[in-house]
């Protein structure tokens, strides 16, 4: 809950727990640069030859999916409903996830998925503790997206890196992306019938990942549908809509959002098409979770880094230019690379280029915030 967060985190506050995101942060980076370099060798980069080889490479490029759900993103938003809670007891479902990424790079794959389920049974709790502390219908939307987490990892441990296994780390990420959004926009004038329609995305999405465990093809389908609902839905009724003519910040955050809404839209007919026997799967997986996911992260970076790590960023434009790069990036991954596999590769290495330049750039940013704030 990014408002939350924001609202709630305090730098004096808890400084064991200070240290325990200093830790988590370590270790979100090590399953980012683990994750990004087993989608690149996935992708057709070989380069450098012995890292394919490699134990740690092999590893990499066969969990690639689990380390980047998981370890990265489900260790982010562990640590920022932990924040939001503010008990020290939350911040155990993102050191498992952690634990997991780490048991999972070393070859303990058992070990590792056993502590992920552990983590996503925690998240469950520390999600129904929010719930508790105020009923609302984002609240809610993030215990359902905990709950196909936890899914997801079940199904990972039972059958492993099925549609079903991927559908449902999906589903976890886009509900809980919708939750924020619904809170961000909270004070929108919308029509009345607006929340019984998302909840009923939610439901076809809940119920296609069902139907996928059963039937990939009719699930697959109905997964495709409800992310283009989804997509439909929050182009309609989020505020950035209004906070696109804005200045500054504002506009940053909404044309984030905007350009991936067009990717969720995207994704969801590749989706639908890939269910189908279309050789599409490249550009439902990556469009949801390059274009629509981490445009979701550009945007909200500069919003959650101050709250979750206590790293404060002075905006400028300087934050277009990852951003520019990641969306040209993926169209010549996806465009080209259908065509061709070394422009697939070609693309993938444009996409982890963009996701390190915008790094360097949070970097820059948060020394430039030093620097016109020495004390």
């Amino acid at each position: 809950m990014v408002e939350t967060a924001r609202r709630r985190a305090q730098p004096a506050h808890h400084a064991h727990a200070g240290i325990w995101r200093l830790v988590l942060m370590a270790w979100v980076a090590i399953s980012l640069f683990s994750g990004i370099i087993g989608g690149l060798l996935r992708a057709g980069v070989s380069w450098p030859p012995s890292l394919a080889s490699s134990a740690w490479g092999g590893q990499a490029v066969a969990l690639h999916a689990a380390l980047m759900m998981c370890g990265f993103f489900g260790t982010v938003i562990g640590v920022e409903r932990a924040v939001a809670l503010r008990r020290p007891w939350a911040f155990a479902s993102p050191l498992l996830t952690a634990g997991a990424a780490g048991a999972w790079l070393t070859g303990q794959v058992t070990l590792g998925t056993t502590a992920a389920l552990l983590a996503s049974g925690m998240f469950a709790v520390v999600n129904a503790a929010i719930v508790r502390k105020q009923a609302a219908t984002h609240t809610w939307l993030l215990l359902i997206a905990g709950g196909m987490w936890g899914a997801g990892n079940l199904c990972f441990a039972w059958l492993g890196l099925q549609d079903v296994t991927v559908a449902s780390w999906f589903s976890f990420l886009t509900l809980t992306i919708a939750a924020e959004r619904l809170e961000m926009s909270r004070l929108l004038k919308r029509p009345a019938w607006a929340s019984p329609l998302l909840m009923l995305i939610v439901a076809m999405q809940v119920l296609s990942v069902i139907t996928t465990l059963y039937d990939p093809r009719q699930g697959g389908v109905a997964f495709g549908l409800s992310l283009v609902a989804l997509a439909g839905w929050l182009g309609c009724f989020d505020i950035a809509r209004q906070t696109v003519r804005a200045h500054g910040l504002s506009r940053y955050m909404a044309i984030c959002l905007l350009g991936g809404y067009i990717w969720l839209l995207a994704a969801g007919l590749s989706w639908m098409t890939y269910a189908n026997g279309a050789p599409t799967r490249d550009a439902a997986l990556h469009g949801l979770g390059l274009g629509f996911i981490v445009s979701m992260v550009m945007g909200h970076a500069p919003v959650i880094l101050p709250a979750v790590a206590g790293i404060k960023l002075h905006f400028d434009r300087r934050f277009y230019v990852p951003l520019l790069a990641l969306h040209l990036s993926l169209l010549w991954r996806l465009g080209g690379g259908a065509l061709r596999p070394e422009w697939k590769a070609m693309g993938a290495t444009l996409n982890a280029l963009s996701l390190l330049l915008f790094a360097l750039t949070v970097a820059s940013a948060a020394r430039s915030w030093q620097q016109r704030h020495p004390r």
